[in-house]
């Protein structure tokens, strides 16, 4: 394990659970197949990957809890802005 005073990205506990309960339920809806709820969720979480960047910037809930670092910062704006992209413009069923 990497001592926390030397991580780019945050290994707070709450910050790891919340990004395993969603990425299990991001592969439950792939499994699904269904189109909209796949699209649904990359968008809300890109939101809330957008939500925790401006989070961290404005010290908002849940600051103390997933103790965000920089290198976090830069990629939850990255990512999320990816996901809500794929989200809206991703590849749509052709006729």
């Amino acid at each position: 394990m990497i001592p926390p005073e030397n991580a780019l990205t945050s290994g707070a506990a709450p910050y790891n659970v919340f990004h395993i309960l969603f990425g299990a339920f991001g592969l439950l809806l792939v499994f699904s197949k269904n189109e909209g709820y796949i699209r649904g969720f990359n968008i809300g979480f890109g939101l809330i990957d957008l939500y925790q960047a401006a989070a961290s910037f404005l010290h908002l809930f849940p600051e103390r809890l997933f103790q965000w670092t920089r290198v976090d910062d830069v990629l939850h704006i990255v990512i999320g802005a990816a996901l809500v992209l794929v989200g809206f413009f991703g590849n749509k069923k052709r006729n």
